[in-house]
């Protein structure tokens, strides 16, 4: 029964889910009922995280097929706490597009189970089961504004390339399970000595699948596009949310069944991420959609993630860790301001509909500014920081080509930054914004302002909680 407890929070979240169909079905227009409910649900689902699971040491589950550990546990926050600010923000936007459904908030509650799943997933068949939960609920979101043909056009490209990534990912869970006997990380750990190159075909196929997650390059290609095409809303979840996930399974993937197979996945990391970094950085200089550029800039910063984990130390892992958390805070206040970026019932995501902005909303501007210089990395904000910590445990490893690598497209992404920094503050003003926002939009963006512009006075309090991730 103590065990059972650890996995209160997955139970608590499954049979709110139900009980929010149910409700949805029976009770007529419910949306914004079914909202709040969807609020209160992640937030006391984090409450029941911090309780059950922070003080403990590594327990396992079920046969060991569920890990309950400090990684697991501040990753499942950090994402219960990410899909809370994106739900809070969204319900303008969907009421403005006339799709503020209760499908909405079941379908990131039903992703959000899935992903806590792959978190403390232990075992490729459990880790696949949490996958494919999140990546259902994923397309259907892509979707959501049927009206629009670039939504529906989003949500098939996303299905079908991500049909293709799963299949890939379990042909390779395939054959680990026939060279090893299990789908079990430690017992795969213990069998690895006699079928070592086999396995290795193995873990690159499952690689190829995880990199599609978390769209590394090369199998970036559907980002660009399902971001532009799905509402900002559901853009913003895409960006922040499900990378959490996939930064845990890559972490606890290699790093437990594969740590002594380092040799033959640390190059295919390395390539992943210096790829990664420098087609993000040079991808986004030509792009005149907002939503777009971000989608080629989130490739970039999972180059920076990647580069982390390839140290295949723990400070890498925690450099990594803090890189996606302070990244998750400085996309939340940049889909802020583009959700503030509405004309008479329109919303507006051209780079071009930025011109002039500072002289008609000031302290919007103010605050992409900061955002902005921040995700270029410029001190002392938070995103520079960031990089710093992952390029002094890429450093400490001696891995200098690739620390050389991730600093000249650090400067190459400035260029892209700094050119909306241009057009906000020195091209001429156009029509000014509605400015009738909500009060918890207006939150989201003044509270990722005000986190990346202190954080340099108190870094060491995200460290100390970070620090304590101990996987090897």
């Amino acid at each position: 029964m103590t065990n059972l407890a650890l996995v209160f929070p997955e139970i608590f979240l499954s049979l709110s889910i139900m009980f929010l169909l149910i409700l949805g079905v029976f009770k007529k227009n419910s949306s914004k009922l079914i909202q709040n409910i969807s609020l209160i649900i992640l937030l006391i689902t984090s409450v029941i995280t911090l309780n059950e699971t922070l003080g403990i040491q590594e327990t396992l589950l079920f046969n060991s097929s569920v890990v309950i550990d400090y990684l697991s546990s501040f990753m499942k926050i950090v994402t219960l706490l990410a899909a809370f600010l994106v739900l809070v923000i969204s319900s303008n936007y969907l009421k403005t597009l006339k799709i503020f459904k209760i499908e909405y908030p079941i379908l990131i509650l039903s992703s959000v189970l899935g992903m806590m799943i792959m978190i403390s997933s232990n075992d490729l068949i459990v880790f696949y089961m949490g996958l494919e939960l999140q990546s259902l609920a994923l397309y259907v979101l892509a979707t959501f504004n049927r009206d629009q043909l670039k939504s529906s056009e989003a949500g098939l490209k996303y299905f079908v390339l991500s049909a293709l990534s799963s299949g890939l990912l379990l042909y390779g869970c395939s054959l680990i399970y026939g060279f090893t006997g299990s789908t079990n990380f430690n017992i795969i750990a213990n069998q690895l000595n006699s079928n070592e190159y086999a396995i290795t075909f193995g873990i690159v196929f499952i690689l190829v699948g995880l990199a599609f997650k978390i769209s590394a390059v090369p199998f970036h290609m559907w980002a660009p596009d399902v971001y532009e095409g799905s509402p900002t809303s559901v853009t913003l979840f895409f960006t922040m949310v499900p990378k959490i996930a996939a930064l845990t399974v890559f972490i606890r993937f290699l790093y437990v069944p594969f740590l002594n197979l380092i040799d033959q996945w640390q190059m295919i990391l390395i390539f992943l991420s210096i790829a990664s970094m420098l087609f993000g950085a040079i991808a986004a200089i030509g792009q005149t959609n907002l939503k777009r550029l971000i989608a080629y800039s989130s490739i970039g910063h999972v180059g920076y993630t990647l580069a982390g984990v390839a140290t295949g130390s723990n400070d890498g892992i925690q450099s990594s860790v803090i890189y996606i958390t302070i990244y998750i805070i400085m996309n939340l206040g940049l889909f802020s301001c583009l959700l503030m970026m509405k004309r008479n019932n329109k919303y507006f995501e051209d780079i071009e509909d930025l011109s002039g902005l500072s002289k008609n909303h000031p302290l919007m501007s103010l605050s992409l500014l900061v955002i902005l210089f921040s995700l270029a990395g410029i001190p002392p904000l938070a995103g520079f920081f960031a990089k710093f910590y992952i390029f002094k445990s890429v450093l400490e490893q001696s891995m200098y080509f690739l620390a050389i690598v991730g600093l000249l497209s650090t400067v190459v992404a400035a260029f892209y930054y700094l050119r909306i920094i241009k057009i906000m503050y020195f091209d001429k003003e156009k029509e000014k914004y509605d400015t009738d926002h909500s009060l918890w939009l207006k939150f989201s963006l003044m509270f990722s302002t005000l986190l990346i512009l202190i954080y340099f006075i108190f870094p060491s309090q995200l460290i100390e909680v970070v620090s304590r991730i101990n996987i090897i």
